[in-house]
């Protein structure tokens, strides 16, 4: 990790870096994911059976776009009861929480008139499920459950399958979440295919769920056919600690994250003199006996360390980074939390591990990341909701408003605006 201290230039400058951090790199890949959008809003099935062969080395000819129901019966069979358990507590959990987040549309009577809001889930959601490094099927869970308490009608997944092999344990959890087909798409040309639609994978409304800079930049592109989630970029957790911090569980909280992939930035901020090369004697070690040392070995060094004068300059901190994840270690977290504005998901205490929530707390794991915690939220029911505005007026209510209509219309040179009102106003006045 890169050590500044507070007060330095070298402070100011690490801090804008590490801020601005979510600034795009979609220009990289953006011309090559127009064309493969392109191609697919053109070719459909053929121009996605093109790309399925040449990124995932399979031949859709065979055995098709759709994962049977047989298939994924079998996929459940040979998943370990006791993998099978926590999956369903996972589900569970994951269920409990986000029900908590219905929605209910609501009216209003005002003299002669009623105003209100009519809520609705979307037809159909597509849940993007990425692969290659390993199997996601907590991805699947905490996309497909919430559009399911939604009350989505039809909620599908496009996992990534190198080979045409979905995971067993992914199509355990489709099972679970209840998702109503699985195809075996992945990458831009799957975002493509979810959007516009093809023969044998019909356009969805909403796509939710993370992927690599191809997926995303997709996703950015689709935005206005379909409804995202959000542009998810690589993972990142900032843990804020003090002197009281356990120097071995906070390096093995940025550990778990930075493992992640090569792209993953973890952060440690502290007012303690001590903690930052205790924490560092820690992840040595424990890095030793971990299996993604690689990925360790790139993404680590890309890693900060800030050394603050204060708590709550590291506070200010905290909120100017935005993190996906923030672990609080301080002697009192709930009152370091106080200050927190900016965080997608905030775990306090020492014994609060960020995998708690990735997994099994029932919070939901897909999050804004490279600083856009600052105005955007988790995914949650919201996400897969629509909502229609609903106006009911009597014709009091319009001999009451009405010249104020007129007035603000003609102001703004929208004189059919003030005609609407007007004529309705008149043709009621020769009633009477």
């Amino acid at each position: 990790m890169r050590w500044v201290r507070s007060g330095t230039a070298g402070f100011r400058e690490a801090l804008s870096r590490a801020s601005l951090r979510g600034a795009t790199e979609g220009a990289k890949v953006s011309s090559v994911v127009s064309e493969i959008i392109a191609r697919i809003r053109e070719g459909g099935d053929a121009a996605l059976a093109g790309y399925t062969r040449k990124f995932d080395r399979f031949d859709p000819a065979g055995k098709g776009f759709v994962v049977p129901r047989k298939e994924i019966d079998a996929g459940w069979g040979r998943v370990p009861q006791a993998l099978r358990k926590s999956l369903e507590l996972a589900a569970e959990r994951i269920t409990d929480f986000h029900r908590l987040q219905i929605e209910k549309g609501y009216g209003v009577s005002m003299p002669g008139a009623t105003i209100g809001q009519r809520v609705h889930p979307v037809a159909r959601a597509g849940i993007y499920v990425p692969g290659g490094k390993a199997a996601y099927p907590s991805t699947l869970l905490m996309n497909a459950i919430p559009a399911r308490v939604a009350g989505v009608p039809e909620v599908v997944a496009a996992c990534s399958a190198p080979g045409g092999k979905v995971p067993d344990v992914v199509l355990a959890a489709a099972r679970i979440a209840g998702v109503s087909a699985v195809y075996r798409i992945g990458g831009a040309q799957a975002i493509a295919a979810l959007a516009y639609g093809t023969r044998s994978v019909p356009a969805v409304d909403v796509i939710a769920g993370p992927g690599n800079a191809y997926v995303t930049e997709a996703k950015r592109q689709v935005f206005g056919i379909v409804g995202i989630d959000m542009l998810a970029g690589p993972s990142e957790l900032v843990v804020l600690a003090d002197g009281h911090a356990n120097a071995s569980y906070v390096a093995a909280d940025l550990l778990s994250q930075a493992e992640h992939d090569e792209d993953a930035y973890v952060a440690l901020v502290t007012d303690s003199e001590s903690l930052p090369r205790k924490v560092e004697q820690e992840i040595s070690r424990q890095s030793r006996r971990l299996s993604r040392k690689a990925i360790l070995a790139a993404s680590l060094p890309r890693g900060d360390g800030f050394i603050v004068r204060t708590l709550r300059e590291g506070v200010d901190v905290v909120n100017r980074l935005a993190p996906e994840h923030l672990v609080v270690s301080t002697r009192d977290p709930w009152k370091a939390f106080e200050g927190i504005r900016n965080a997608g998901t905030a775990f306090l205490g020492p014994y609060s591990p960020v995998a708690v929530g990735d997994y099994i707390a029932g919070i939901n794991h897909t999050l804004p990341t490279g600083g856009a915690a600052r105005f955007a939220s988790p995914l949650g029911v919201a996400d897969f909701l629509k909502k229609t505005n609903v106006v009911s007026y009597e014709v009091s209510a319009l001999r009451s408003d009405g010249p104020h209509v007129v007035r603000l219309a003609r102001k703004e040179g929208l004189d059919a605006h003030a005609e609407a009102v007007r004529l309705r106003l008149e043709e009621k006045g020769k009633r009477r």
